[in-house]
């Protein structure tokens, strides 16, 4: 679960293209094959006076950090919007896997195995969050993955599979079972040498959830923050039921139902896979995705797209869904409250199909394919 490539999608407006989601290049690859598009009217809203659309992009994350709001006070309006990116720095500088300071890369690097040792409060959160998935998942989900993802970010750059060797060394490294939360005191112990932590599938979606509490605690609370593949927006805009997010295939992508129109609020949108998007090595397609039992990328190629009451779940069980594969990560869709969700899979044949969830076909309808 890579900072720099892990989602498949794009967010794209009628004003603006936001590349798909990615923390480096891989993601820009995929943008615009499976697209999450927003469709909002540009300048003042019809027939009122007062309201304003409102648009920001910002590099945040190793991404465009897209924010949207309405207001009727551009100047305070600016000033909320500051705040919210400051806000997505700040947790840049604690989750990140790529900045050797951020506080993961210190705790990793400084604390001693089997020494608890405080962390703070959002890096905190997210583990708990993360270790509750690891749980559910059985590992699927695992933010203790980061040594397999140094190996395999290595093997796509040159193209061949790490060795043996060094896959089972890096695994010696990973495993969420082997990390302990002790909860009243707020502490994290290492249980193993050499462990590093992983970010990637959740990190974003938890931003922008961060993003979207700080612009409502200014007055805006009719906002969407988009950091590529996550989208989590909040009351819907002034004269309408929600924000219109279209979700599924554009360009010339055959066999592939048309897109649908979701209209959310109070909602996040999350997207994940490698249905398009993914490396040959040895005459075998790899995701960008690793798998922390084998330590490679994914084979299943497959695009995912989850609809959740939060950033923060949207994006972990989007990753959380890739890994497992369509059954077992619909099974996981159908036990989780508020969770919709619909799979893109290509089949032996070469054409896809197209799977929902439950809750995806009562809210959304279903896919013809």
């Amino acid at each position: 679960m890579p900072w720099g490539c892990e989602r498949g999608g794009s967010l794209r407006s009628e004003s603006n293209l936001v590349p798909g989601r990615s923390w480096g290049a891989w993601r820009a690859f995929l943008g615009g094959l499976l697209a999450l598009a927003l469709q909002v009217n540009g300048g003042e809203v019809e027939g009122s006076n007062s309201w304003q659309r409102l648009e920001f992009t910002r590099p945040q994350m190793g991404v465009p950090f897209r924010i949207v709001l309405y207001a009727t006070d551009e100047a305070a309006a600016q000033q909320a919007v500051e705040a919210a990116y400051q806000r997505v720095s700040e947790l840049n500088s604690i989750l990140s896997d790529y900045d050797p300071e951020s506080e993961i890369n210190r705790f990793c690097h400084r604390i001693p195995v089997g020494t608890p040792a405080p962390v703070g409060s959002d890096f905190w959160l997210n583990l708990q969050r993360s270790q509750r998935l690891a749980r559910e998942t059985g590992g699927a989900f695992d933010v203790t993955v980061g040594p397999l993802v140094n190996l395999w970010r290595r093997a796509r750059r040159h193209r061949e599979l790490p060795p043996p060797g060094l896959i089972e060394e890096a695994r010696a490294a990973v495993g969420w079972h082997r990390l302990q939360l002790d909860a009243r005191r707020r502490t994290v112990t290492m249980r193993v040498p050499g462990m590093r932590f992983d970010f990637g599938g959740i990190a974003k979606g938890y931003a922008a959830d961060e993003a979207l509490r700080v612009l409502k605690a200014r007055g805006f609370p009719r906002a969407l923050v988009a950091a590529s593949g996550d989208v989590t927006v909040g009351e819907a805009p002034p004269q309408a039921d929600g924000w219109r997010v279209e979700v599924g295939p554009s360009g010339t992508q055959e066999n592939l139902a048309p897109p649908r129109v979701l209209q959310l609020h109070h909602r996040a949108v999350s997207t994940s896979g490698d249905l398009f998007q993914f490396v040959v090595i040895d005459g075998r397609k790899y995701s960008h995705i690793v798998d922390p039992k084998t330590g490679v990328g994914l084979v299943n190629q497959a695009l995912v797209t989850v609809v959740a009451r939060d950033g923060t779940t949207a994006d972990s069980l989007a990753t959380a869904v890739s890994v497992l594969g369509a059954e077992e990560g619909l099974r996981l869709v159908e036990r989780t409250r508020g969770v919709a969700a619909m799979i893109v899979e290509r089949n032996p044949a070469g054409g896809f199909a197209s799977r929902e969830s439950r809750r995806w076909r009562r809210e959304f309808g279903r896919s013809d394919r």
